[in-house]
């Protein structure tokens, strides 16, 4: 264990340069303390590790110094075959060098932990996309890719709920989610999302992108996700579920499934749980529970109960059921 971290420690200042203690302790989660040993250990080993003091300051190690030590543990190994790259990587262009590398890591493994990586390749797959769904159209994927690589300003033009514009943007990233890209670009120094999908026109220009000082893309998308949600879901409906429905109901989304896992269930004489979750609105509710009945019914928000009962009368109207007065369901 203890020599897997000093290893670690090796690598982080290989790939990422001067880090301070806190933040190596916090990437290997340590204590500082053991972090102090740790170094330790690795200078009286011979490793060229020097500290710079002050404000900016932290561990180093020696200009052009490199490690030789290139093992992977056997889970390391069958890590690196699980990462399921394959199909993202060929959207950007790169199929044929993820492929070359696996090979080239492949040929590097020793004999027992190759059959293990070719086994792993054998028996697990990723595919990022939803059910009945294909993939978003990208012709401005690799385009946008390598401004991203190289830094460089982009000028697009995009199609938003709001109509087409123009923009210049500074890419900072990619995201693949649910088998659609995102672009992750800032405009007055403002980190904003764009769907690939939608980008009709895309030039790279010359001029370099200005990347925001400790802009971090996994943090910047799970806050966007979490606004995402808040903006989205405005109202809330109380509904009863049997244990079938409340399977069903969770199915919605995210969001829904949160809300039932932390509701307090209420129990009602006939077995239903009374739950809320959270809504967009009465319009979009209506759609997404009509088909859970009978296993779940709306009870509240007065507003959504008529909306549903005046959905179900429509229905029956077209197939000649006789009009009834909507009233409130029982609880």
């Amino acid at each position: 264990m203890r020599a897997s971290r000093l290893l670690s420690i090796q690598m982080l200042l290989e790939t990422r340069g001067r880090m301070s203690a806190q933040a190596l302790a916090d990437a290997l989660e340590v204590s500082v303390r053991t972090l102090y040993r740790d170094i330790d250990q690795l200078c009286a080993a011979g490793v060229p590790i020097y500290a710079e003091r002050g404000r900016s300051g932290g561990f180093e190690l020696m200009e052009g110094w490199k490690t030789t030590l290139t093992g992977l543990t056997a889970s390391e190994a069958q890590a690196v075959f699980m990462t399921g790259l394959a199909g993202p990587a060929s959207q950007l262009g790169l199929g044929h060098e993820v492929a070359d590398a696996q090979l080239k890591l492949m040929a590097a493994l020793p004999t027992h932990q190759r059959q293990d990586a070719q086994r792993m390749q054998a028996r697990f797959h990723l595919d990022t996309l939803e059910w009945y769904r294909e993939n978003d159209p990208t012709p401005h994927l690799a385009t946008v890719a390598s401004a991203v690589w190289e830094e460089r300003q982009l000028a697009i033009d995009y199609l938003s709920w709001r109509g087409e514009a123009r923009r210049r943007v500074h890419p900072l990233g990619l995201v693949l989610k649910a088998g659609a890209w995102y672009l992750v670009a800032a405009v007055d120094s403002k980190p904003r999302t764009y769907r690939i999908s939608n980008i009709l026109q895309a030039r790279r220009l010359d001029a370099r992108a200005l990347r925001p000082r400790r802009f971090d893309l996994a943090a910047y998308w799970a806050a966007s996700l979490r606004r995402f949600e808040q903006d989205l879901y405005r109202g809330n409906a109380t509904v009863l579920a049997t244990p079938a429905g409340l399977h069903e109901l969770a199915k919605l989304s995210a969001a829904v499934a949160r809300a039932i896992a932390v509701s307090p269930r209420q129990a009602q004489a006939d077995g239903r749980l009374r739950v809320t979750i959270p809504i967009e609105t009465v319009q979009h509710a209506t759609g997404q529970l009509l088909p859970l009945a009978p296993q779940v019914v709306a009870i509240e928000p007065p507003a959504l109960v008529a909306a549903i009962a005046q959905q179900l009368d429509e229905i029956g109207a077209c197939y000649g059921l006789r009009h009834r007065r909507p009233g409130r369901p029982k609880t």
